[in-house]
């Protein structure tokens, strides 16, 4: 079990687990996956689901970083939590490599449904962080995840907007982001 310390978290009620919970609850989903791809660690999220076999949560995050959670220690008490903590500075390249470890435990959990924690923030462009991923990285980071997600996720997919503090560069990312959701079959 989890030791519960006291800290600042984001999203305490948050769109994403509401969604995963109501697709447990109604639908009775049993396996569920939450990419978290906003600059900040979702603590929230992840402390939601820390318990919770059902769901696999992953964060890729500038660390350390506000809120100073999200180190690769932390992994769920069902080995349901992948963080995948980044430098500041980390490149498009070196993002993209490390993303393959997020498709690699998708693949291994073999989720029903996908859920998509869509924050923008970890843009090159946007004041709040110092990662440098691209509009296009993130169309690339979509496309990927939507591929392998293809014989297990039968297109049981939604995305959800969190961060982005650039108005420009949060508009072409989402934009490319959504060009991604489009053309996926």
């Amino acid at each position: 079990m989890q030791k519960k310390r006291r800290q600042w978290v984001f999203c305490i009620y948050n769109n994403v687990a509401v969604g995963a919970n109501y697709l447990i609850e109604k639908y009775k989903y049993k396996k569920i996956a939450i990419i978290d791809f906003d600059v900040h660690h979702g603590n929230g999220t992840q402390n939601i689901f820390y318990d919770n076999e059902k769901v696999l949560f992953i964060s890729t995050h500038q660390y350390p970083y506000y809120p100073g959670s999200g180190s690769e220690k932390e992994k769920g008490d069902f080995n349901n939590v992948l963080n995948i903590p980044l430098e500041a500075g980390t490149s498009a390249e070196k993002y993209l490599n490390a993303y393959e470890n997020v498709l690699n435990k998708v693949r291994e959990f073999k989720p029903e449904f996908l859920l998509f924690s869509a924050g923008f923030d970890a843009h090159i462009d946007d004041p709040l962080a110092q990662l440098q991923l691209s509009s296009e990285d993130f169309y690339k980071i979509t496309k990927r995840t939507l591929e392998i997600s293809k014989s297990f996720c039968n297109g049981n997919v939604v995305s959800i907007l969190e961060g982005g503090y650039d108005l420009k560069a949060l508009q072409e990312s989402t934009k490319r982001h959504v060009d991604a959701l489009i053309e996926f079959d």
